[in-house]
């Protein structure tokens, strides 16, 4: 026998305006406040379904697509099922599970046909499957619905863009530039799904940059000589997070230079510290 669903009281209004508040951090960046805000209404709601829907946002804030994931578990019972299907669509597309990305992303727009933000993400989802016109179409529309928030993507040709590159690794620190002797710096158009890695630690398909290979703690004084690997910036990634050719040359410089450092295998501390992060 299906045991009957769980129920719950809606919020009152003051709990809706801890949520707001949530929301009005996540906007502004203040995660550690977001989650203050969030634990002092979890102690008297518990994981209530309109709260599960902003941990799970919270959660793909701080870059963690598991907890997300968890976090909506019975939270399609929330007031807003469309935001649920987007935030798992988000989880999704985070873990480069992009089928499961599209299903999530078109449910929220069958709910929610103006979710500006559904369509921004089904957008790049069709983008990594191949499906140009269906991407195409898609930002156009979050564009429509929102243009403040989704602008059209900036855009030059593939030989500028080449350019910008080269000038931007020839301006770098020498220290930086002394480290890419050996190392080749590519432009490809996105990251394929072996780039993004395994199912167990996989990285988001709108990362910047990656450094392929074996960084330089791995590697053998008995290995035989050779190119330890390349440094990968994705051209269509970069421009959809640049609104201008300034923002787009201190993007591929800093991409580059915290590529360099994982190529001599240090931590996000030691990037600190070299200035690389």
């Amino acid at each position: 026998m299906t045991p009957a669903p769980l129920s719950y009281e809606t919020l009152t209004e003051s709990e809706w305006d801890g949520v707001g508040r949530i929301w009005d951090h996540l906007e502004a960046g203040e995660l550690d406040q977001a989650r203050a805000e969030l634990a002092a209404l979890q102690r008297t709601r518990g994981r209530h379904p309109d709260l599960r829907i902003v941990e799970a946002a919270l959660n793909l804030e701080e870059g963690a697509p598991d907890r997300a994931l968890d976090a909506l578990q019975g939270a399609e019972r929330s007031a807003d099922p469309a935001q649920f299907f987007h935030l798992r669509a988000m989880a999704h597309f985070d873990r480069a599970e992009l089928e499961r990305a599209r299903e999530d992303a078109e449910r929220a727009l069958a709910i929610r046909p103006e979710l500006a933000e559904a369509h921004d993400l089904l957008s790049r989802v069709f983008e990594h499957l191949g499906a140009e016109r269906d991407a195409i179409a898609h930002a156009e529309e979050a564009t429509r619905l929102d243009p403040e928030t989704f602008p059209p993507p900036f855009a030059i040709t593939d030989d500028e863009f080449d350019a910008v590159v080269e000038r931007c690794v020839k301006e770098l620190p020498e220290r930086v530039r002394r480290e890419l002797g050996e190392v080749p710096v590519i432009v490809q158009p996105l990251p394929t799904l072996e780039m993004l890695g395994s199912e167990d630690h996989p990285l988001p398909p709108d990362i910047l940059g990656l450094f392929v290979g074996r960084h330089r703690l791995e590697r053998s004084s008995l290995e035989i000589p050779g190119l330890p690997g390349q440094i990968v910036l994705f051209r269509k990634n970069l421009l959809r997070a640049c609104s201008d050719r300034e923002e787009l040359e201190r993007e591929i410089r800093i991409t580059v230079q915290h590529e360099v450092g994982h190529l001599l295998g240090l931590d996000e501390d030691d990037l600190e510290e070299w200035g690389l992060a």
